[in-house]
C-alpha cells in the first residue's frame, strides 16, 4: 500500500514548486527586463528550448514559471506581476478573461495535446483502453492511479472525463492518487510509487522512465487546447515580440518533437 509519506512529501515539493513560480515571476519583474511567463507544467521542455532559440536569435531574456494552469490562474487574479499566460485548457483562459486580466485581441488557441495512460518503462502492464476496461483490475491490490487534481487542474479534469465515459471512473476514483499538477503525477509513476497514471502525450515523452500503455479516444474528453494571452498588466514590448516568434516555424519544431500539436 502506498504510504501517506510519500504523497505528503511530493505535496511538499508540489507546494515548493508552485511558490518558486511566484518569486521567479515577481524577481523578473522587479528587474524590467526579461519577459515573464506562466505557463503550464506541461510545457516545460519545448517551451524552454524555444525561450532559448529566442534568446539567440535576439539577445533579449525570459523567466518562465511552470505550475497548474489552475494555480497560475489564482496567481495572475492574485496580481502577480508577468506579461504572458499560457493555458493547458481553455476553462482556465475564460477564467481571466471573464476577470479581465488579459488583454483580448492577444487571445488565440495556440497548441493541441493528448493524454495517455503510463506505467514504469520496465511495467507488464498491457491494457487496450476502450469501454469498460480493465483499469481497476490493472492496478492491483493496492495499485494506485496516478493524476494531476481532477477538479482543477486541466490533465486531470481531462483525464477524469475520458474514464467517465469510457465507464471506468466509478471503479477507480478511490483508488486514485492526485497530484499538484500534470508532472507530479508523471513522477509518481517514474519513481515507481503508482503503477499507473493519466498524463500528457507530451510528458511521457520528456521521461525516459515511463512509456505510454495506450492514448485514450479523442471523444472521450473535450478537446486539449493550450490558449495564449498577454496579461493587461504587460507593458514589456518584447513580450509580443516573444508570442509573434512562437507562432513562427522557427518555433515549432520545438513543440512538434514533444508531441504537440501546433494549431496557430
Amino acid at each position: 500500500m502506498l504510504g501517506r509519506r510519500r504523497f505528503f512529501t511530493c505535496g511538499i515539493a508540489a507546494a515548493a514548486f508552485v511558490l518558486s513560480a511566484c518569486v521567479l515571476a515577481q524577481q523578473a519583474a522587479a528587474q524590467g527586463k526579461d519577459v515573464v511567463i506562466l505557463a503550464a507544467a506541461s510545457l516545460k521542455n519545448a517551451l524552454d528550448e524555444a525561450s532559448a532559440a529566442w534568446t539567440r536569435q535576439t539577445g533579449k531574456t525570459t523567466r518562465i514559471s511552470y505550475a497548474a494552469s489552475s494555480a497560475l490562474a489564482k496567481q495572475i487574479e492574485g496580481g502577480i506581476p508577468a506579461d504572458i499566460f499560457i493555458s493547458a485548457d481553455v476553462p482556465w483562459m475564460e477564467y481571466v478573461t471573464e476577470r479581465k486580466l488579459i488583454k483580448p485581441a492577444s487571445r488565440s488557441d495556440y497548441l493541441g495535446n493528448q493524454i495517455v495512460l503510463i506505467a514504469s518503462k520496465d511495467s507488464r502492464i498491457d491494457l487496450k483502453i476502450d469501454k469498460g476496461f480493465s483499469l481497476r483490475g490493472a492496478l492491483g491490490n493496492d495499485g494506485r492511479l496516478a493524476m494531476a487534481n481532477v477538479d482543477a487542474v486541466p490533465a486531470g479534469k481531462y483525464g477524469k472525463a475520458a474514464l467517465e465515459f469510457l465507464g471506468v471512473w466509478p471503479s477507480v476514483s478511490d483508488r486514485v492518487a492526485q497530484a499538484e499538477n500534470v508532472r507530479m503525477a508523471l513522477t509518481l509513476v517514474s519513481r515507481g510509487e503508482a503503477p499507473l497514471g493519466i498524463g500528457y502525450k507530451t510528458d511521457a515523452a520528456s521521461d525516459p522512465a515511463v512509456r505510454i500503455v495506450g492514448a485514450f479516444p479523442i471523444d472521450s474528453h473535450p478537446a486539449i487546447i493550450y490558449p495564449l494571452a498577454l496579461l493587461s498588466t504587460s507593458t514589456n514590448p518584447d513580450a509580443q515580440a516573444f508570442v509573434d516568434f512562437l507562432k513562427t516555424p522557427a518555433a515549432t519544431p520545438f513543440f512538434e518533437k514533444q508531441g504537440f500539436t501546433v494549431l496557430k
